[in-house]
């Protein structure tokens, strides 16, 4: 009996506990979730602003109750609080704060959706002028990398060069030379164009555009279908610095220093529905002195050795500018249109005085000879062009049609003249004239098109075509003393005229889509048609180029979290067409040890990249990690051989096979408003042969390059600021040796004065480098060369800008197009508002 009783007094408690645990179950299943939501938008462009921060507040005291981050998409929701009468606050670097009126949040309305909030760009206003808040230096997006250079005064004096050093994942050497992750071979646009000026030469287009002119630089590895398929690195686009202003304004750069000093002069003016742009800017280098030493070893069949021996001061002098004309006119709300003509020049004359040839057979002295060396390296360009944008009521609807004409001029020329054995008078003397003219007319059609009921796909397709024509004038002319006359040497291959023509015709298909919120999807596919007629003026040099057309596969997969991070996945072909610098059939020989000419009869190289990476975000900090790899068929590389009077000949071949396998880090670090730093680090693993099994002929090469940067910014006291930047490239593997490293470093100190319309600051860059030394290294079966070129570029400079004119701004209600010719290898105030919706 005691047991039973027992038994019941525990059951019956057990259904107690049961039925009060239902109960408190049951309170809290009926207990409403409290959440707020909304999306974040840009006013203007209506596009979202993606990663800011939410708070809300308690609405009396005004302590943070909880908090959310905005996803990719702008969209953020905060749950976890209790009801009450709150606050909704909205922060993101570069634009003006908001925070909503005080929302009532009860249990009869536990949920709230905000329409879109709207935020605007960060400005300070003055008497008579605008000058917008600054950004940070760098930014990630879902399809690219931002450098923001209109931040970076110590640029101020520089060009596009020394812009493109401090930018993630790009490598840039002395002679301005880039390479984005160990790539060369990269297509660079100009506000979404390519000119012919790029097309021949990247270093050169580089030099002409003044780093007071760059917004930023946009660099895209994984480009979708609508890019086209050339360049096998990837794609950077430069911003130049544009704006929807209202009024006249007139802006002055200059600088003066050591070596190099420049002008600029800038003007703007909007009326209502028609705007216009007039800018210049010029800049020259002088009082560049250097070196060059050359040591080569051949080893002749019969084992016999022939060293040669080269040295050299070098000079280097050089103006470079460009100018434009902007035109664009609002037709209505719907339509608009943009025009410009552009004109750039470079000029740079290199000297080698007193260039020293010793050979020595074996350990004898066999010859000694003396020349100097003057070379010409000219150039100027023309681009003009249209646009058409016509935009619909359905939002991202649009379509355009866009027109580029392009034409750059180029002069490479030499003279070589020879002493006479007792080195005291000019015995003869060679030059070398070859005039080369590109010209591009490319026209382009685009049409964007959202399809279902949302936002969240997006059709793109279009069409275009691109006629390009190439020549080269080449002519070797002989004189014997120092003023007798230049007599043409009568060979073919020594003087003639080639020409070039290209014509690729386009079609593409793209589609974006969301899937399930926090997955995104871009997939297209290119197919493009190439048709190539080359020919010599003499009929006796034959060339037969057949025509080729490609598909070019393209995908972008990408998955965000709820806390902003990020990770992408993406695979691409690409192709790369050769151009003039390749294809040029001009015999250069400045240095007669060290023969070069191009091959007119290249094929394309082709492409298959791969990537993934990853981007995390905190408070202060962002942090992207990248890993690829990149494989090549048909690669273009330089051949080097021997020829027979023991002169090294290099020309260009696709016999090469390159794999790379690499990774990128780069963090932005903002530690307070006052102190800022941003770094990274490239490194890949370079895997390159040219797959012939002769082993006089046959090279391979591999190794570790690793190259990286750092940039540090401090705002001190009374509108003063202070910047320093480093970089360093590493040894650069090649197919047939190595090219060297090097570093730079700058300092900058700026002033800002009269209400921050006008600043005076202090630039100094290697300032305790008295010279760089940039040794190469030439390794084949019977080849063994070093060579050191070396530079003195310590410069000391002082710079000014001011800006005149009252301005104010409108909101930007279009989005510019333009062509974008992707394909040569080489060798861009109001408070915000919320409407509040209660479910």
């Amino acid at each position: 009996m005691k047991t039973l009783n027992q038994l019941l007094i525990a059951f019956f408690t057990m259904l107690a506990l049961t039925a009060q645990m239902a109960q408190v179950h049951a309170q809290q299943v009926e207990k409403p979730v409290f959440k707020i939501s909304g999306k974040i938008l840009e006013k203007g462009s209506e596009d979202p602003v993606p990663y800011a921060s939410v708070a809300l507040l308690e609405a009396e005291s005004g302590i943070t109750i909880a908090g959310a981050v905005a996803d990719f998409e702008g969209e953020f929701v905060i749950s976890n609080f209790e009801a009450g009468k709150y606050q909704v606050q909205i922060n993101f670097l570069g634009f003006e704060g908001y925070t909503t009126p005080v929302l009532e949040i009860t249990d009869a309305s536990p949920v709230m959706e905000l329409e879109n909030i709207i935020l605007v760009s960060e400005a300070v206003s003055l008497q008579e002028v605008t000058v917008m808040g600054q950004r940070d230096l760098i930014e990630e997006k879902v399809d690219r990398t931002i450098y923001n250079a209109e931040n970076d005064k110590t640029l101020v004096g520089g060009d596009a060069t020394d812009v493109m050093r401090r930018v993630p994942m790009l490598s840039v050497d002395l002679d301005g030379n880039v390479s984005m992750r160990g790539s060369s071979n990269i297509l660079v646009l100009i506000n979404g164009k390519q000119s012919a000026i790029v097309a021949s030469n990247v270093a050169d287009a580089l030099k002409q555009i003044p780093a007071e002119e760059i917004k930023s630089i946009e660099v895209i590895t994984s480009p979708s279908a609508k890019y086209d398929a050339e360049g096998t690195g990837g794609v950077i686009n430069i911003v130049t610095k544009k704006n929807n202003l209202q009024g006249a304004t007139l802006n002055i750069n200059s600088s003066a220093g050591l070596r190099g000093s420049n002008l600029g002069l800038n003007a703007n003016l909007k009326q209502g529905k028609m705007g216009w742009t007039l800018g210049g800017f010029g800049r020259a280098g002088y009082n560049i002195l250097g070196s060059f030493e050359n040591n080569q070893l051949v080893t002749n069949a019969d084992g016999t050795t022939l060293n040669i021996l080269q040295n050299a001061d070098t000079r280097n002098n050089m103006i470079f500018g460009r100018y434009n004309l902007g035109w664009d006119y609002d037709i209505d709300k719907y339509n608009f249109m943009t025009a410009s003509v552009s004109f750039g020049l470079r000029n740079m004359n290199n000297k080698q005085d007193g260039l020293l040839t010793e050979t020595f057979f074996e350990e004898e002295l066999v010859s000694s000879l003396l020349r100097d060396v003057d070379i010409r390296n000219l150039s100027n360009n023309v681009d003009v062009n249209f646009n058409y944008t016509k935009t619909y009521e359905k939002p991202q609807k649009e379509f355009s049609i866009s027109s580029l004409y392009s034409q750059n001029n180029l002069t490479n020329d030499f003279v070589n003249s020879l002493y006479n054995g007792t080195f005291t008078d000019i015995a003869s003397r060679i030059k070398n004239n070859n005039l080369g003219r590109n010209q591009e007319f490319t026209v382009q059609l685009d049409y964007v098109n959202p399809i279902g009921s949302g936002k969240n796909q997006i059709l793109e397709y279009g069409a275009k075509n691109i006629m390009r024509r190439a020549q080269s004038d080449f002519a070797y002319f002989t004189a014997e003393g120092s003023d007798g006359e230049f007599v043409q040497i009568d060979d073919i291959a020594f003087s003639n005229e080639f020409s070039y023509d290209q014509n690729v015709t386009a079609g593409y298909a793209s589609y974006t889509a969301t899937i399930l919120k926090n997955y995104g999807l871009k997939a297209g596919l290119r197919y493009e048609y190439t048709n190539i007629d080359a020919d010599f003026r003499n009929a006796e040099l034959e060339t037969d180029i057949p025509s080729y057309g490609l598909f070019v596969p393209s995908l972008n997969l990408s998955r965000k979290f709820q806390n902003g991070n990020m990770i992408k996945a993406a695979y691409n072909r690409r192709v790369q067409r050769p151009f003039l610098n390749f294809l040029n059939p001009n015999i250069n020989a400045a240095n007669p040890q060290q023969v070069s000419q191009g091959n007119p009869l290249l094929d394309p190289e082709l492409t298959d990249n791969y990537e993934l990476s990853y981007s995390t975000y905190t408070k202060a900090m962002t942090l992207n990690f990248t890993t690829y790899f990149r494989n090549t068929t048909g690669s273009i590389q330089p051949v080097r051989t021997v020829r027979d009077d023991d002169i090294i000949f290099t020309t260009f071949e696709n016999i090469g096979q390159e794999r790379a396998y690499g990774f990128s880090v780069f963090s932005n670090v903002n530690l307070s408003g006052k102190f800022s730093l941003n770094g990274s680090v490239d490194g890949y693993y370079a895997d390159l042969s040219n797959g012939l099994e002769d082993p006089l002929f046959a090279a391979s090469n591999q190794g570790f390059v690793l190259s990286g940067r750092i940039f540090a910014n401090y705002s001190l006291p009374n509108n003063w600021q202070l910047q320093s930047f480093a970089f360093m490239r590493g040894r650069q593997v090649q197919l047939q040796g190595s090219a060297g490293g090097f570093g730079i470093y700058s300092l900058n100190i700026n002033k800002q004065f009269n209400e921050k319309r006008g600043s005076i600051g202090f630039g100094a860059e290697n300032f305790f480098t008295t010279e760089f030394r940039i040794r190469n290294e030439l390794q084949t079966p019977n080849i063994m060369q070093q060579s050191i070129v070396g530079l003195r570029n310590m410069n000391f400079k002082i710079n000014f800008n001011y800006r005149i004119g009252k301005l104010s701004m409108e909101p930007s209600r279009r989005k510019r197009r333009g062509v974008s010719n992707d394909d040569i290898k080489e060798g861009g105030g109001e408070g915000g508002g919320a409407v509040l919706n209660s479910n």
